[in-house]
């Protein structure tokens, strides 16, 4: 069987080395057929020696600045680190708390992306847009061009937020048809995991059965939901959750 990819994006500062030290054994525990693990990154320093290297790429002229969010949309381009065929995308705030072989068997040869969570109010009132959320996505490496070129066309309108409100609205744009993954495969931290308010100060958040892949987008970052976070309001306070710990770990 031919080895599968698995890429991840490190600049800046936020997170370390060992996020991605973390992603990359947390996919070896949770995976059983071959792969390659690299990570795009201006800063390659404390990785570890299983963790192939792609160079930042350069600036392809997006305006607010680069390093930006909108290299997601580089990594969709023809010859893109040498890449070729099915290829995971992770984020570094995720913990992979299940087995992952059924995001390559899932759907063979489609795009697919998690269906973009929302408060659980519109949820009720059935106001989930079509929008995907970019932290687990799968492409084919080598044959997904076509999403960069619309990108390239388009970068203005990519990087108008009164347009684009996320570089993740642009993708699923750009994509056309995505396909969802299975609701129950990958979860958020803040919306399926930590108590609806005022629970929350009260209840350990727990890990939803089935879950897979455990997102935890914007804050808290996995460490801080391990020891608890108090958050700037009430609602997004969350009691400490050690069971994290089980998952995120080297």
């Amino acid at each position: 069987m031919s080895p599968v990819n698995i890429l991840c994006l490190k600049w800046g500062t936020r997170y370390g080395p060992h996020y991605v030290n973390m992603l990359y054994r947390g996919v070896g525990r949770n995976l059983s057929r071959p792969f390659r693990f690299f990570c795009c990154t201006d800063d390659a320093s404390g990785l570890d020696a299983g963790v192939e290297i792609i160079p930042f790429p350069a600036n392809p002229g997006v305006k607010r600045g680069w390093p930006d969010i909108l290299v997601k949309l580089a990594v969709l381009q023809d010859g893109f680190g040498g890449l070729q065929g099915p290829t995971l995308f992770l984020d570094l705030d995720v913990a992979i708390t299940g087995a992952i072989d059924c995001f390559f068997d899932y759907k063979p040869g489609e795009f697919c992306i998690i269906h973009n969570w929302v408060n659980w109010r519109k949820a009720l009132m059935g106001r989930r847009p079509e929008v995907g959320n970019s932290s687990v996505f799968r492409f084919e490496a080598g044959q997904s061009n076509d999403a960069y070129e619309t990108f390239l066309r388009e970068m203005p309108r990519a990087e108008d937020r009164k347009i684009f409100n996320t570089e993740q609205a642009f993708l699923t744009y750009a994509l056309g048809n995505p396909q969802w993954w299975p609701d129950e495969w990958v979860k958020s931290y803040k919306w399926n995991c930590r108590p609806t308010f005022p629970l929350n100060l009260f209840r350990v958040p727990q890990l939803p059965e089935g879950c897979r892949i455990l997102v935890f987008h914007g804050r808290p970052d996995p460490d801080e939901a391990i020891h608890g976070y108090p958050g700037r309001k009430l609602h997004h306070r969350t009691l400490p959750a050690p069971w994290i710990a089980d998952y995120w770990k080297l």
